[in-house]
């Protein structure tokens, strides 16, 4: 099984970090994943113009057949007005309305107030659904003074706590899924 994850930013390390950890988790908890982070800072993601995907250049090709061809996958974003980074959504404006139909699509998210914990839930877990992904139940919202000031290192027990559980949860239900589609 491959594990894509997406750090939906192009400022900060936060957001790297957040998904780069439910990648080691899932890592941890089952060898045999496969993993890989796609770091939107790394590529150049044309602004969707509703062509199709051939019109568009290289790296924005390359990521969507990356996202096409994971298994499953987790999407990071740093919560910006309330919202999912606009990184992220133009991504999201390249895909096709199936693009995560039977794949597990978790998430994760940083933020500086708790206030915007509920835009997982209500706003990216949304979109992921349009797509037809499995949503897991866990999800991980982290203020940004969980992380050490000067490393970007999670530094709360209870926070890596919860990315383990979100690895697990993805893992056993994406199982689930192949398994069932085997039969």
């Amino acid at each position: 099984m491959k594990l894509v994850g997406v750090s939906g930013t192009l400022a900060g390390e936060k957001t790297s970090v957040a998904v780069h950890s439910v990648l080691t988790a899932a890592r941890h908890h089952d060898p045999t994943v496969e993993t890989e982070l796609i770091d939107l800072r790394d590529f150049d993601i044309e602004f969707s113009a509703g062509l199709p995907l051939a019109a568009y250049n290289e790296d924005t090709r390359k990521v969507v057949r990356k996202i096409l061809s994971a298994d499953f996958l987790v999407f990071g974003t740093p919560i910006y007005q309330a919202s999912l980074s606009g990184a992220l959504k133009n991504l999201f404006d390249h895909l096709p309305e199936y693009a995560f139909r039977h794949k597990v699509t978790g998430m994760v998210a940083t933020g500086w107030t708790n206030k915007h914990f509920l835009v997982l839930e209500y706003h990216l877990g949304s979109i992921l659904s349009y797509f037809k992904g499995l949503v897991p139940t866990g999800n991980v919202f982290i203020q940004n003074h969980s992380f050490d000031t000067e490393t970007d290192e999670i530094t709360d027990k209870r926070i890596n706590e919860r990315i383990e559980k979100l690895a697990e949860e993805m893992i056993y239900l994406q199982r689930g899924i192949m398994n069932r589609n085997k039969s």
